[in-house]
């Protein structure tokens, strides 16, 4: 048909109708090519998905973070099995210095012997390579001091792990007897020992997290079926503390004889109470021998200098 004609047969509403028409074919141009977009993005997915495992991340299999992350793992893997099956007396004790420092991690031991051998490699390269840059190679001192840095990287992790441990046990000692009060409190109001225990867990959660953790793994332990007192040696062996240990013996003793769990837990109470009020007497009285060598390196030369320098100077002025 002329589109003379059609405008003719359409009238007054020519135009408008022959925008309707450009407005719809533009849509529809727009909509296939938004179409055809998208199908071609779809296939690229796919094609990009060919042969990866569903566990692989969005780098694919052949990207530098993808082969980093498999390395480390089976790294890691290897490492944990190796040391899992040991059955050596080292092993064990690093398994136990591990709990009491507060890592639960089953891969806690890989990577504890993972971090030792890359800190002493990278502590000896880095010594190598850095100080020929200070001005030390070539001199006698300059093997002595990648030695150390071999050293250093290699006990570096040791000294962390005996720092956390010092620093749990200190908070372990440090509640210890708040848990005891709590103890009693709670077998005086007709508690059981196994509910006493998850009340005393989260009552002591906001002050001594450690604690409180540890404790709510002796419960647990309960749950899953262990004693009372296997659960307890567990708890004192966690936690490092002869005062736990003892503890657990109390409790084994009292269900054996049969007497009163409250009578004896007041009396351990009382005597928990006494050793902290002891150790911090202890810390006081231990004060002044603390404090005698910062005064002698510290006050007394300044002392000296301040009363000394106005004689000095008259001396050496002659004015007197």
């Amino acid at each position: 048909m002329d589109p003379a004609t059609t405008i003719a047969a359409f009238g007054d509403d020519a135009p408008m109708m022959l925008s309707v028409l450009v407005f719809l074919a533009g849509g529809t141009l727009a909509f296939a090519a938004m179409i055809g977009f998208r199908a071609r993005d779809a296939v690229r997915r796919r094609a990009a998905r060919v042969g990866l495992d569903d566990n692989a991340p969005s780098g694919g299999r052949r990207s530098l973070r993808y082969s980093g992350l498999r390395a480390a793992q089976k790294l890691v893997d290897y490492t944990t099995k190796h040391y899992s099956e040991a059955d050596s007396g080292d092993v064990k004790i690093l398994r136990r210095r591990l709990m009491q420092a507060g890592i639960y991690d089953p891969h806690g031991a890989a990577y504890f012997f993972i971090a030792r051998v890359s800190l002493a490699v990278g502590l000896a390269a880095g010594t190598f390579f850095g100080m020929p840059m200070l001005g030390f190679n070539g001199k006698a001192s300059f093997w002595l001091f990648v030695i150390f840095g071999g050293v250093l990287g290699y006990l570096a992790p040791s000294f962390y792990i005996d720092r956390r441990i010092k620093a749990k046990r200190m908070e372990h000692q440090a509640g210890f007897p708040d848990f005891m009060d709590l103890l009693v409190v709670c077998a005086d109001a007709g508690v059981s020992m196994e509910a006493s225990l998850d009340r005393v867990g989260r009552e002591l959660g906001d002050a001594y997290p450690s604690l409180a953790a540890n404790i709510h793994m002796a419960n647990l332990e309960i749950r899953a079926g262990r004693t009372m007192t296997e659960a307890l040696e567990h708890l004192g062996e966690r936690l490092g503390l002869d005062e736990a240990r003892s503890f657990a013996t109390l409790i084994q003793q009292s269900d054996e004889l049969g007497s009163s769990i409250g009578d004896a837990l007041r009396v351990y109470s009382d005597d928990m109470r006494h050793k902290r009020l002891s150790r911090a007497e202890e810390k006081a009285y231990s004060l002044p021998a603390k404090l005698a060598v910062p005064m002698m390196v510290f006050i007394f030369p300044t002392l000296f200098i301040a009363i000394l320098c106005p004689v000095i100077v008259r001396l050496a002025t002659g004015n007197w």
